[in-house]
């Protein structure tokens, strides 16, 4: 018996015989053409082909996990129509350059602008356009990807990456486990297995060869653990478990329609983390009080132009009426670096996630801001929307954002255009520069919103992409707790709500200590709501700060997270 490690990803026991699943090599040798007419015409039947295959397997995804799942395909339809990335192309072919190298050639500039940006979600853009590129290699090379609607019941699959065009053809009840080489808690492989309920644990070293089709193993997705060739006891164990998991599903359905409060009635507010307007049905669906982030890159990434004034208008507030009247916090633009969006004007950078962006490129580039901010005030006119600043390492930069904000206002005034006066103007605090001047910026913000992601990162100085140096990467460290303490504090203190919109918020682990330290709102994915309302239920003020006395003496975050696992299992 033998226990590999990864991250977990979707919670839940599978039990079940693995599948190793790899896709087909896409190699090619590079050539020179001379009739590119017909390379072109070559090249757009690639594209034909699979579009037609992805359409059709987002309508099996739709109707087997839901049209919002559906959505990664059809997003990858949209991508590889997009006239600027044919254009280019297309050009690359017209120089003589085959299909082959156009495609990729293209794809990897734009995957590389994407993960340039620094922020987690539209880093995984990345991925979507290289599963587009390996559809479209796929289809030129007439090489299909591997249909996993074949496999038998029992199944846990084992790959470098779960794409969403290879979830698509997965049966209900057929898989019942995931295991993969790549990926993270915001990764698509990860956002489909929980949507599809699936027991995931990703980035297992050299998954593929270390496990070998039609061995037993226990994925467990919430510990983050494989177990090869389990023992009867450990089998028993693992059954147990997946039967108590079952039923803590069925009594979170409880805390459907209620308030979220501490076990002696404190009432925080429970949000959700949105990408699109359209994601914010979801999150009234699933019991959010709101919206705690709606991150509006998407607008600027699916757009060839800049968005207009109305363009954006028509977005926030078709958001804020899907809310109804319920708060929204919206974050301005957040995205910059190396390779980023051709019509942005971005310069290179050679350290992009520390360089010029997110509030830093909005306030100097005020013809691009100033629509955003406008937008914005528009379309508060139609619901609660709260404006966060995202980046903020001072106070002038909030001062500078208030005041154009203020303009803007004045502008409307004499228009005639109707806003919401009281806006609330807050910060997204994510940079240690901010967690250290907390108690200033809590002088110049209606709010706080706590971005745990970046500056879990930032404080451990510690990029989490990098395999390397990620053990650094926790939020358990004592200093990133210490930091996070020092937020929520100094906003109280100051008599403004404090939030918390990273991964953190939703950690069962963790949120003794959140209410503890005083946190006031949490906004979380929208699948994790009924469960962190359970969570923060569970807790009185007074046994949550006796606790978080305990871990808050503690000195690394091995301690911490041994001594967390203990309170969580008793």
């Amino acid at each position: 018996m033998e226990t590999l490690e990864g991250i977990n990803a979707s919670a839940g026991i599978g039990i079940g015989h693995v599948l190793v699943v790899e896709e087909p090599t896409l190699e090619y040798e590079s050539r020179t053409v001379s009739d590119t007419e017909a390379e072109k015409q070559r090249f757009h039947a690639a594209i034909d082909g699979y579009v037609a295959y992805t359409q059709a397997q987002a309508d099996q995804m739709a109707e087997q996990v839901g049209p919002k799942e559906a959505e990664i395909l059809t997003g990858h339809i949209v991508m590889i129509a997009d006239p600027y990335m044919q254009g280019e192309m297309e050009k690359l072919i017209d120089g003589g350059t085959c299909a082959e190298d156009a495609l990729s050639q293209i794809c990897d500039n734009f995957a590389a602008m994407f993960e340039a940006t620094g922020d987690e979600l539209t880093m995984q853009r990345a991925t979507d356009i290289r599963d587009v590129k390996g559809g479209v290699l796929a289809e030129l090379l007439n090489k299909r990807p591997v249909d996993i609607s074949l496999v038998p019941q029992g199944t846990v699959l084992v790959t470098h990456d779960l794409t969403p065009s290879m979830t698509a053809s997965i049966r209900p009840g057929t898989v019942v486990g995931i295991v993969t080489e790549t990926g993270g808690m915001t990764s698509h492989s990860a956002i489909l297995a929980r949507a599809m309920e699936i027991p995931a644990v990703l980035s297992v070293e050299n998954a593929c060869k270390a496990l070998a089709d039609g061995v037993q193993v226990v994925v467990d997705g919430g510990r983050g653990t494989v177990t090869v060739e389990p023992d009867p006891d450990v089998l028993s164990a693992a059954q147990k478990e997946s039967d108590r998991l079952a039923a803590r599903q069925e009594e979170l359905k409880r805390f459907v329609g209620c308030r979220t409060v501490t076990a002696d009635g404190t009432r925080v507010e429970l949000f959700a983390n949105i990408g699109k307007p359209e994601d914010a049905t979801q999150a009234m669906e699933r019991d959010a009080e709101g919206v705690g982030l709606f991150r509006t890159e998407f607008l600027f990434m699916d757009s060839t132009s800049m968005p207009s004034e109305d363009e954006q208008f028509e977005a926030y507030k078709k958001a804020a009426l899907i809310c109804k009247g319920k708060p929204i916090i919206i974050r301005t633009l957040d995205i910059g670096g190396d390779k980023d969006i051709p019509y942005m004007g971005f310069e290179h950078e050679d350290n992009p996630f520390m360089g010029f962006r997110a509030v830093r490129y909005c306030l100097a580039r005020e013809d691009v801001y100033r629509i955003q901010l406008r937008a914005l005030l528009r379309a508060s006119a139609f619901g609660d929307i709260r404006i966060m600043v995202p980046l903020v390492t001072c106070v002038d930069e909030m001062t500078a954002v208030r005041d154009l904000i203020s303009r803007y206002m004045a502008e409307f005034d004499n228009e005639g255009v109707a806003y919401n006066k009281d806006i609330q103007i807050g910060a997204m605090i994510e940079t240690p520069a901010a967690a250290l001047m907390a108690d200033e910026l809590a002088k110049v913000c209606d709010f706080f919103s706590i971005g745990t992601n970046d500056l879990t990162g930032y404080t451990m100085a510690c990029d989490r992409g990098n395999d390397r140096v990620r053990y650094l990467y926790s939020t358990y460290n004592p200093a990133v707790l210490r930091s996070i303490r020092n937020v929520i504090t100094a906003g109280n203190e100051a008599g403004i709500l404090v939030g918390m919109c990273g991964e953190a918020a939703a950690n069962p682990l963790l949120i003794p200590l959140w209410v503890a330290f005083g946190l006031g709102e949490y906004s979380v994915n929208a699948a994790s709501v009924l469960a962190t309302r359970a969570a923060i239920n569970r807790w009185s003020l007074d046994e949550a700060k006796a606790f978080a006395e305990r871990i808050m003496e503690l000195s690394t975050a091995a301690a911490v997270y041994e001594e967390l696992k203990k309170i969580e299992e008793e």
